[in-house]
């Protein structure tokens, strides 16, 4: 995905969650509400005693009171240590000056490229702007998590058989957001431990954040021409999460592109949503078709999908760079349910009951049932171009024809259609 879209599927997919700073620290806020004036606090909303709260945090910080305690050259190095404790692979810090990114972003919008994903649009500038997000934010910290699951079934057999189903292998072990959440959470606590008190806030995937720049200017790799992170070390199969902070703590220096001549992902993309290097129409793109789209699936590039009923691996299989990409050595992340080796027949005939059990924890059970039956009907009328099973996948098919959803009928005779059935 773009970044605007990426910041949204994959280095996560499309999902997301946040973490509001300062969770540990309550008692001494509202200590602090209490002796600010009446005119300050009294009939205002927790989020504005918040806000006049971390202000006068960010005075301290810039009087000296806290700054002057600190070492925050001993305080990064003591990051990386913290965050390889945690399990994380690399972390890094970043300055907030994303200026450069606000023409692409607007661009972006403008053409219309981030499909219906509105809250692109509604959030505008806040997301190359990370002070407007949290008052006083002076750096972000980004830290890598590696997510290729150990054990998997090699992904281009799975695109290669029609009977099968793929989902992108992010999501075949539990919901990444959790995981990472609780982690960087524990960072955060570790830097006000040491540093005191101070405004920040922890993100994963939920806030209008531009964490591909972010990451790009602290250094953890660079922009590959699919628009994910690469890094030479592990490939793109990592996840990214951030955490916003009024500490002043020096940034590290960013990479340089390793992307040269190479249009591998470019070319490979099923949808041509990859229109340009570093350019991406997500409304062409299937991990925004199957994850984010809400509605009807254009009939013109269900063909094209395949049997890819969950997010879009290709341009990251194809890519140089993830001859590179490190196992995980989450247990969290290792496949659950099968996923990475299950046919489209035995998912479509899951009830939401169902579903709902055998994803509970996973971030695929966001899109719902609903959305999960229209993206394997879609695979299944693909499944007519191999003759895969035919008699089972009509089978299939037509026992979801008077399914009450208008959205999965709609793709169910299409599916048919694919198989020269009428309905």
């Amino acid at each position: 995905m773009p970044e605007a879209a990426q910041d949204a599927p994959r280095q996560r997919g499309f999902a997301g969650a946040e973490v509001p700073g300062q969770v540990d620290h309550e008692a001494r806020l509202q200590n602090r509400c209490d002796g600010l004036s009446e005119r300050n606090c009294i009939g205002l909303g927790a989020e504005v005693q918040r806000a006049i709260i971390i202000g006068a945090m960010q005075g301290e910080l810039d009087s000296g009171l806290v700054s002057g305690q600190v070492d925050w050259t001993a305080l990064r190095s003591s990051l990386d240590n913290w965050a390889a404790e945690l399990g994380f692979q690399q972390v890094a810090v970043a300055d907030c000056d994303l200026s450069a990114a606000e023409p692409r972003l607007l661009e972006w919008l403008q053409r219309g490229w981030h499909g219906d994903m509105d809250y692109m649009a509604r959030h505008g500038l806040r997301r190359v702007r990370p002070a407007e997000l949290l008052p006083g934010t002076l750096r972000v910290i980004i830290a890598r998590l590696n997510y290729r699951p150990p054990a998997a079934r090699e992904s281009w057999s799975v695109i290669r058989d029609p009977q099968q189903a793929f989902i992108s292998r992010y999501a075949t072990g539990r919901d990444y957001h959790k995981v990472l959440r609780a982690r960087l959470q524990k960072l955060a606590d570790r830097l006000t431990a040491a540093a005191g008190p101070h405004a920040y806030r922890v993100f994963t995937d939920s806030a209008p954040v531009m964490e591909v720049a972010l990451a790009e200017k602290a250094g953890l790799g660079w922009r590959g021409k699919h628009t994910l992170l690469l890094n030479r070390e592990a490939g793109s199969q990592f996840f990214l999460g951030e955490i916003y902070t009024a500490l002043p703590l020096p940034a590290d220096t960013p990479q340089a592109d390793h992307c040269g001549r190479c249009a591998q992902c470019i070319d490979v993309c099923p949808t041509r949503a990859i229109v340009a290097p570093y350019q991406l129409d997500a409304r062409r793109c299937i991990s925004y078709l199957t994850i984010e789209h809400k509605g009807s699936i254009p009939e013109a590039l269900r063909p094209l999908i395949g049997n890819r009923v969950y997010g879009c691996d290709d341009c990251q299989l194809v890519c140089p760079w993830n001859r590179f990409a490190q196992i995980t050595g989450e247990a969290d992340f290792a496949v659950r349910e099968g996923l990475d080796d299950v046919t489209l027949v035995e998912l479509f005939a899951w009830e939401e009951a169902t579903f709902r059990t055998r994803l509970a924890g996973s971030a695929i059970l966001r899109i719902g049932h609903e959305r999960w039956l229209r993206n394997i009907a879609v695979g299944l009328g693909n499944a007519a171009e191999g003759g895969a099973g035919s008699a089972a996948v009509v089978a299939a098919l037509r026992s979801r024809a008077d399914h009450p959803s208008a959205l999965v009928r709609e793709h169910v005779y299409w599916a048919l259609g694919r198989h020269g059935v009428t309905v």
